[in-house]
């Protein structure tokens, strides 16, 4: 069986799945960490791959960019494909001075400015959240690597070049750690669907001081995250 979007048949994608936004992230990672390595999905370039980590099946998918996108991925793996817990990993912006460059944000929620939930027709605001048993086993195994990382929330936004420059600095002022642009839209598919969902966040830039990272960094330096990722799959 296969979607619109992805050509694997059923039993080829792992029940677990590390999700980055750019596919050639997935690719570098599949080619780094994982033996006995299979693509499954070249459907519009979004690279998919499954192998063995540890002895442990996993599959390896990019998302592409933006909530819209991680949404038909997400739940076209959850619905149809039979799995149960999807990792994105992917880099975002800073908000707040003590957030620097390379640390890991393990995030417990993610607010957003984006009408994703809408679909839901709730009567009210949905708080989007991680699932806590992947989120504890994060923790412990960014401690055990001595990884400098910070746990909290984050926003999802719609919008990479926002017009009112003042729009961080609100987020930040309500405790969010990080931009970045898919994971509302995950925690919640994977709420609707009855399923598991964490993110994790490389920093690859600071909207606070500026400083950032090269594309190429972004693509292949970001291992810590990778690393915590890969063991709890």
């Amino acid at each position: 069986m296969s979607t619109p979007h992805n050509q694997a048949q059923v039993g080829e994608i792992a029940q677990t799945v590390l999700m980055p936004g750019d596919p050639l992230r997935a690719k570098f990672l599949a080619e780094t960490y994982l033996e006995d390595v299979h693509q499954f999905n070249a459907v519009r370039n979004m690279l998919g791959y499954t192998g063995t980590y540890k002895g442990k099946k996993v599959s390896i998918m990019g998302s592409g960019m933006g909530q819209p996108s991680i949404g038909i991925y997400s739940h076209e793996l959850f619905s149809q494909y039979g799995v149960e817990a999807i990792i994105r990993i992917g880099s975002c912006g800073a908000l707040i001075e003590n957030v620097h460059l390379r640390d890991v944000i393990i995030a417990q929620g993610a607010c957003t400015d984006s009408n994703f939930a809408h679909q839901f027709e709730l009567p009210g605001t949905y708080s989007a959240i991680s699932s806590y048993d992947l989120l504890e086993k994060a923790v412990t195994h960014a401690k055990e690597k001595n990884v400098n990382y910070h746990v909290g929330n984050i926003i999802a936004s719609d919008i990479f070049y926002h017009f009112d420059q003042g729009t961080t600095q609100k987020w930040a002022s309500m405790g969010c750690l990080g931009v970045e642009m898919e994971s509302y839209a995950l925690f919640a598919t994977a709420a609707r669907l009855g399923k598991k969902a964490l993110t994790l966040l490389t920093v690859s830039d600071s909207l606070v001081t500026d400083e950032q990272t090269t594309p190429e960094e972004r693509e292949k330096t970001f291992t810590a995250m990778m690393e915590i990722a890969l063991e709890i799959a």
